[in-house]
């Protein structure tokens, strides 16, 4: 019984301290969450092209060097 309240109030302790800490961040404003957002999008986009761009021409390669179909 006593190791169930030790861990209880551990985990209330935790609670309460993790509450206190977000209570100190500073979070972002909607429109920065938006630009932030806007700009990861377009990254994602530019890096999928790239890696599907490779990737197609990789594939031909080794098809070519393989002797498979091209």
């Amino acid at each position: 019984m006593s190791g169930t309240k030790n861990f209880l109030s551990l985990i209330i302790t935790f609670v309460k301290e993790s509450y206190v800490e977000l209570r100190k961040v500073t979070w972002l404003s909607r429109k920065e969450v938006v630009a932030s957002t806007i700009v990861v999008i377009i990254l994602i986009s530019i890096v999928a092209v790239y890696v599907g761009i490779v990737d197609f021409l990789l594939s031909r390669l080794v098809g070519f060097l393989l002797g498979g179909r091209v």
